[in-house]
């Protein structure tokens, strides 16, 4: 494994190279560019973690695989979990630390919801692995190949995979990256080091989106960053694009700015909606449910997912609320797949309507 050698010209902030790497038929391939328009750089690109030591959370996860490749130990990874928790930057950032300037030459990143095929393992991947690794100094590093998105390849490509693992583990370490691990086969599995990547907490997002206000000189008050974080639900990506895009659309990235522009109810508007499933008639409340939906430009399947976190909120008997939170489960779920928005809105102000029943006969 090649030590840590100075990082690549196209990482240092006060050069005046940038660099696009791109993909040609699985070659890394380094172009060179006139600098960019900082203000046109999408967030997640600009702040994204460009050492080891920048990446905000999972520290525990980081730190053993700095050691594992520290100590020329380096196995296949197998990184999992929801999009936007650290793991490409991860990977990435381990790669500008072992290679440095010599990155696109010994790292070769396909993303394989694009390049799913087995013919993308039998030529691009299996010519990189097959070529003669760069030596630094007197050691010879081995090379990385970077596979995002592995539960998109087909069945037929993973088992291609496999053998090339199995065939080329002297010179070259694979690291796979997916959100959902049951798509990745067994035996792809079973040849690499597992690594969990759970949601973010809030703290760490909180931290980072901090950095970023005081970076970009941002007005975010105490309300628009928890709202911020709130709708982020562990996916730093998901934050810092509801921060860049209510930015250009306001100057003051306030609670309700940050609701406006991603288009989420406000929690007052969900404290309204809930108080008229909880004590108005049927009749009224799926007409006043129908015009605030209408006024304020909302999703129904919002709502429903914004009602369901209220409900856990209300203090109720506990059968009764498992009832009404499998009830509210299932409209959404028939939501997703574009049911009459009129119907499951009957169906949402029902369920509350038998969740009143429940709670006066448990009264009684």
């Amino acid at each position: 494994m090649a030590e840590a050698i100075s990082p690549m010209e196209i990482d240092d902030e006060n050069n005046n190279l940038d660099s696009l790497k791109t993909q040609s038929k699985g070659k890394s391939v380094v172009v060179l560019t006139t600098p960019p328009d900082t203000k046109a750089t999408p967030w997640v690109e600009k702040y994204r973690p460009q050492s080891l030591d920048d990446v905000a959370a999972h520290r525990d996860i980081v730190e053993t695989i700095d050691k594992l490749a520290s100590g020329n130990r380096l196995p296949h990874l197998l990184l999992y979990g929801p999009p936007g928790t650290g793991k490409t930057s991860t990977v990435l950032a381990l790669a500008r630390k072992l290679y440095g300037a010599q990155m696109h030459n010994m790292v070769l990143e396909l993303n394989a919801s694009d390049d799913r095929g087995i013919e993308v393992v039998r030529q691009q991947i299996q010519d990189f692995a097959s070529t003669q690794s760069i030596s630094f100094g007197a050691k010879s590093a081995v090379k990385l190949i970077l596979l995002d998105e592995a539960d998109a390849m087909t069945k037929d490509a993973q088992f291609a995979l496999r053998r090339v693992i199995e065939k080329y583990t002297k010179n070259t370490r694979f690291a796979l990256i997916c959100n959902n691990v049951n798509k990745v086969i067994p035996a792809l599995q079973s040849r690499c080091t597992r690594f969990r990547f759970a949601p973010l907490d809030g703290v760490h997002v909180t931290e980072r989106l901090k950095h970023v206000i005081s970076a970009e000189g941002l007005d975010v008050p105490e309300n628009g960053l928890k709202a911020v974080v709130r709708l982020s639900n562990g996916d730093m990506r998901k934050a810092l694009n509801i921060l860049q895009s209510t930015h250009m659309a306001s100057q003051q990235i306030s609670e309700e700015a940050v609701y406006l522009c991603t288009g989420n109810p406000l929690p007052k508007d969900i404290e309204q909606i809930s108080y008229w499933l909880l004590n108005e008639p049927f009749a009224t409340t799926s007409k006043r449910i129908s015009e605030i939906k209408t006024r304020k430009g909302l999703a129904l399947v919002d709502i429903v997912r914004e009602v369901t976190m209220f409900v856990f909120k209300i203090k109720m008997p506990p059968e009764v609320r498992v009832q009404l939170i499998n009830e509210l489960a299932d409209i959404e779920y028939r939501l997703t797949f574009a049911c009459n928005d009129k119907l499951q809105l009957g169906s949402l102000t029902a369920a509350f309507t038998r969740a009143r029943a429940s709670l006066v006969a448990a009264a009684k």
